[in-house]
């Protein structure tokens, strides 16, 4: 198993000889220089009670040590190390006699990963995954957190794999319930996943849970064609939305259209009055999607309470080739992106748009040794989505991801075989049985 390693941007009070290089662990790797938050990597431990095997003291002479982290990197380090728990057995009479709640209050707070894998135990769980009261409680539970959704097909067969973050495991889904013509990954939103793709002449949409493998088609819009979209889930109401815009090609000005789910139906509003996009790529924060325009330079924003688009005349970075939208949490909306000519030395960074001055302010760059590892040819593409103030970086060709969270200012490697397929497509995704389609 592919594991993450960091570094930190700035950790104050560390010196740069403490700093982690590359901290790429593995499942085999039982403890690769694991550092104690009590203790320095190389220090020796002078506490009674870390000497093992040492004479003992006596009690007089023994002294409470107070002691601090040394530093943010030294903790980090210690945190992506995984514990081996030795396996406890269980009497299969115990767990037959467990009554239905507490199996519920159990099965809620088990990883989803570890829960999806049980349907095959016996058919009371596998019934007990699907019922409401377990779903109930599994709603109560504080989310799994975030992880990272790969799908490609392999000789048109499905592929999914998910990295969780907090487990630093890679997890194989099956995805085959999924139809043939299900291509395009769009994106995740609270549990569910949306799909399009071209079945024939008909361009259609999907949205699906894949921890429960169920799914279904959408209607079709009022016009057929290959659109942007985008999809966000409502958690408090049990509904999501699915917005399209404009022509996927850019070529034709479409009416907007809202699909919502409790509606069973797409609507149409006010056409994009934009003429020139700069990326495909959305971001919706705070009820609003964001897109990138040239003509008229800066920003369209589309108010979902108003169904109507407003121009943000936000000045692009000079010298930006090519950027992305990042959603943040509450209000915060990224931009990120390269800087340089393809014939110069380039950099890669991060800024986040000021909404009082209607002007981006740069808050991060990525390390240089980071940018050459992700990106070795300069005009190679990549690809940068985010949640919950993460920002993940993938490259076409490299088969790894970089990850960087805004809050920490840390940067991670990710790796797994996921990632090595050159025709797989990333999102964030939260795992939730709860999620419903309908």
């Amino acid at each position: 198993m592919d594991g993450i390693g960091e570094s930190s941007e700035s950790a104050p009070g560390v010196p740069s000889s403490q700093l982690k290089s590359n901290g790429s662990f593995r499942e085999g790797d039982r403890s690769p220089k694991q550092v104690s938050p009590l203790r320095g990597g190389g220090s020796r431990n002078t506490s009674p009670l870390g000497r093992v095997g040492s004479r003992n003291t006596s009690p007089s002479r023994q002294k409470v040590i107070k002691t601090k982290p040394r530093g943010f990197d030294e903790e980090r380090v210690a945190t992506f190390v995984k514990a081996a728990h030795p396996d406890v057995q269980m009497e299969d009479s115990i767990w037959a006699m467990l009554p239905e709640d507490l199996l519920n209050e159990i099965l809620a707070r088990v990883p989803p990963f570890m829960i999806f894998r049980l349907h095959s135990v016996c058919k009371r769980w596998n019934s007990i995954l699907q019922d409401i009261s377990f779903l109930k409680f599994h709603s109560q539970v504080s989310s799994h957190g975030p992880c990272l959704l790969t799908f490609w097909k392999n000789s048109q067969i499905p592929q999914c794999s998910v990295f969780s973050l907090p487990l630093k495991t890679w997890y194989k889904i099956p995805f085959t319930f999924l139809p043939q013509w299900a291509f395009w990954l769009v994106g995740s939103s609270g549990g569910l996943v949306c799909f399009s793709g071209l079945d024939g002449l008909a361009f259609k949409t999907l949205v699906c849970n894949p921890l429960t493998q169920t799914w279904r088609t959408l209607p079709i819009m009022h016009y057929n064609q290959q659109r942007q979209l985008i999809m966000v889930v409502d958690r408090t109401d049990r509904s999501f939305k699915v917005i399209a815009t404009s022509d996927i090609y850019g070529d034709r000005s479409l009416p907007t259209e809202v699909y919502d789910s409790k509606l069973n139906s797409w609507s149409l509003h006010q056409v994009m009055p934009a003429v020139n996009l700069c990326s495909s790529k959305m971001a919706y924060c705070d009820s609003k999607l964001y897109l990138e325009t040239l003509s008229p330079l800066g920003l369209m924003m589309y108010r979902m309470d108003a169904s109507y688009w407003e121009h943000i005349p936000a000045k692009f970075p000079r010298s930006l080739l090519d950027g992305y939208l990042v959603a943040g949490t509450q209000k915060r909306l990224f931009l990120v992106g390269r800087i340089g000519l393809y014939s110069t030395l380039q950099s890669m960074r991060i800024w986040e748009l000021d909404h009082a001055k209607v002007i981006w302010v740069e808050i991060s760059r990525m390390p240089p040794k980071h940018f050459r590892a992700l990106l070795r040819l300069s005009a190679e593409r990549f690809e940068c989505f985010g949640q919950d103030n993460l920002i993940c970086f993938t490259s076409w060709n490299q088969g790894k991801g970089l990850l960087y969270d805004v809050d920490k200012k840390v940067w991670s490697w990710i790796a797994g075989c996921a990632l090595q397929s050159y025709n797989s497509q990333v999102c964030f995704y939260e795992p939730r049985f709860d999620a419903s389609i309908y």
